[in-house]
């Protein structure tokens, strides 16, 4: 034992006591750019509310904006090939 020291290491505990450490966030849906547009403007809103800190919320938008481009790109990729694909069955 601990020499008879009561103390209690249950997550119920440890969360009345404010020592447990912030959980994992919910997974974010970033499916789509209407979810990233959510996603961005939840962000915005946490920092006008200070919510957040700005350079944090700063740093959080700057991802979106790289994960909203990743999907421009993939979306321009796919049609520029079902473009490509139409002219090349226009060809035959």
């Amino acid at each position: 034992m601990d020499g008879g020291s009561n103390v209690n290491y249950s997550l119920e505990a440890l969360e009345e006591q404010g020592k447990l450490l912030n959980p994992t966030p919910p997974k974010i849906d970033l499916h789509d750019a209407h979810a990233l547009r959510r996603e961005l403007a939840s962000v915005y809103r946490d920092m006008r509310a200070g919510r957040i800190e700005t350079q944090d919320g700063t740093r959080l938008a700057y991802v979106l904006d790289l994960i909203r481009k990743a999907f421009e790109t993939e979306d321009i990729k796919k049609r520029i090939e079902l473009i490509e694909q139409t002219l090349e069955r226009r060809k035959s």
